[in-house]
């Protein structure tokens, strides 16, 4: 390699360090900051609730047809065969129903799922903007602490989740 190559090198790698240690980093804890915030919390009760009320449905429809199965069986060899496959047929659809329900409440875009974003989500978009109104003109990166895949270590002088408290109104 010539000098003068070798000097762009070292330049390059130069400029680069100074560029990387000036760029600076914070991280906020969502969970905390969430915990903290009253509307937060009253939807995720709202929302756990709703849940529960839910799933004691669902067991209770799993205990009604686990009746049934158990007296089914109980009878299955003193019945005729049509009988027994309109008792099959009837089990059938009561697990299928349940299922459907279960899907229907808790799946994918299960009412549980809408029911979280219509009560959740304003208050994340809340956090957000308020995380990038700290965050804008102070650091390059912020970090969410509560996702810990993302971050290894954290140095307390850089959490900003009071910052953010602080410009969501939350004492």
């Amino acid at each position: 390699m010539t000098l003068k190559k070798a000097t762009l090198v070292l330049l390059f790698a130069l400029s680069f360090a100074l560029n990387s240690s000036a760029q600076k980093y914070a991280y906020v804890n969502s969970k905390y900051i969430l915990s903290k915030i009253p509307a937060y919390t009253e939807a995720q009760k709202k929302l756990d609730d709703l849940s529960e009320k839910w799933q004691k449905e669902v067991e209770e429809k799993y205990a009604e047809i686990e009746t049934k199965d158990k007296a089914y069986q109980e009878e299955k060899i003193l019945l005729p065969d049509e009988i027994k496959k309109k008792r099959e047929a009837e089990i059938a659809q009561l697990l299928n129903d349940v299922r459907e329900f279960q899907k229907k409440k808790f799946g994918v875009d299960g009412e549980l799922f809408k029911k979280r974003q219509e009560l959740i989500q304003p208050i994340q978009d809340k956090l957000y903007k308020a995380i990038k109104d700290v965050s804008k003109d102070k650091y390059d990166m912020v970090f969410d602490k509560a996702n810990q895949s993302n971050l290894l270590y954290a140095n307390t002088k850089l959490d900003i989740s009071d910052k953010v408290l602080k410009k969501l109104g939350v004492n």
